[in-house]
């Protein structure tokens, strides 16, 4: 997918937005990556807001850390 460099920069506000939501305790190696991943996934899927991209990847949050810890 192509997307614009405007989305581009949503995407990474929202992954930030996300990240700095996870405390120091949970954050492990690759968390960032997979949520990154989720995002992604959204995108793909439509989403195309700021807070439906982080309601999606938040959504999903605790599910990726238990898979990584």
């Amino acid at each position: 997918m192509k997307y614009s460099s405007e989305f581009i920069q949503t995407m990474r506000d929202a992954l930030e937005a996300v990240m700095a939501t996870v405390p120091a305790d949970q954050s492990v190696m690759g968390l960032k990556a997979a949520v990154a991943q989720c995002i992604l996934q959204a995108a793909a899927h439509g989403q195309t807001s700021f807070d439906g991209l982080v309601a999606a990847a938040s959504g999903q949050l605790q599910t990726i850390i238990s898979m990584l810890s």
